[in-house]
């Protein structure tokens, strides 16, 4: 069974062979653009390991892998645009670089692409195939329509938080591991469970991303920290901090939430104060370890002997990042 890092360099590899000799160009040269800005590929290689769990045949469902590539770099291209966001993996966003306009319909043309490489699904599995993915791709787009809602709450729950990036981020991965077990032939009983298994490691990827936005290296987590903290995002800290903030956190809380152009030195030094005194870093790191226990303990339950799991199990300590 081959690594991740085998994996990602085969996704890598037919990503960078792809032809786009179709007419305007200037509808494919940004694709061509953004899935050139390379990324980790999670969702691809888990794909794959998904797969080769059971198979050893991975390039028989690479232009899949592709596939789901392409639509988790659609999402990003429209959650640019949407978010009026200027740089994305160091370089300029499409709608920087050319325009609005461009940004849609390159990126409609980005779906439509991820489809096609979907259905080359192997025949006898392409119809579970495709009706995974339809059903994750609309979680997703409810996902987002959650976050964008909750930036006008003031009430948004732990509970709604969870759900919103468990639709939004988890089910991509879940969906991924599935679809590379259905194609191989896994049992159904494996097959969920590893959907389940995806599902955990996103929501702990996602809550670490909340912590690391905070309480990060900048150097490792490869981004400023605070700018959640800037944006009022509502994250895992926030909304416990303002639930278990005493009268005098939550009314300085409030303070800095309502401040116009405040300075981000002070700005963040204050919340991320306030955020130790409740105790929030520790709230998050307990449930990341929750998560990531269940996946663990999903992983265990599946029908396969342990050297066949261990690439899945190294690949999630990875992502994870566990001496965070």
């Amino acid at each position: 069974m081959r690594n991740s890092e085998e994996l990602l360099r085969m996704v890598n590899e037919r990503i960078a062979s792809m032809t786009y000799d179709r007419k305007p160009y200037s509808l494919y040269e940004p694709v061509e653009y953004v899935l050139s800005l390379g990324g980790k590929r999670i969702r691809p290689v888990l794909m794959l390991l998904g797969y080769e769990m059971y198979r050893p045949d991975a390039e028989r469902v690479l232009d899949v892998a592709v596939g789901l590539e392409t639509y988790h770099n659609f999402t990003l291209l429209h959650d640019d645009l949407m978010d009026n966001a200027d740089v994305r993996r160091g370089k300029p966003t499409v709608h920087k670089r050319w325009d609005a306009n461009t940004a849609v319909l390159s990126g409609d043309t980005m779906l439509v692409m991820a489809y096609c490489n979907i259905a080359k699904a192997p025949t006898e599995s392409a119809q579970e195939v495709m009706s995974l993915f339809n059903e994750t791709a609309l979680q997703i787009s409810e996902g987002q329509q959650y976050d964008m809602e909750f930036e006008h709450r003031g009430d948004v729950t732990e509970d709604e938080y969870i759900e919103m990036i468990r639709l939004k981020t988890s089910v991509l991965l879940a969906c991924a591991l599935k679809m590379g077990a259905i194609m191989a032939g896994a049992p159904a009983e494996d097959a969920e469970r590893l959907y389940l298994i995806g599902e955990r490691i996103g929501l702990a990827f996602q809550l670490q991303d909340d912590y690391l936005d905070v309480f990060g290296d900048p150097v490792v987590f490869g981004k400023a920290i605070g700018g959640d903290i800037m944006e009022n995002k509502k994250t895992f800290m926030l909304i416990n901090a303002l639930l278990k903030a005493s009268p005098s956190q939550r009314s300085e809380l409030e303070h800095w939430l309502a401040a116009e152009s405040p300075r981000a030195e002070e700005k963040i030094a204050a919340v991320t104060r306030i955020y130790k005194e409740i105790g929030v870093d520790t709230m998050a790191q307990e449930r990341i370890k929750k998560y990531f226990g269940e996946a663990e303990q999903l992983l265990e339950e599946v029908g396969l002997p342990d050297e066949r799991k261990a690439q899945l199990r190294r690949m999630a300590d990875q992502m994870l990042m566990r001496n965070y």
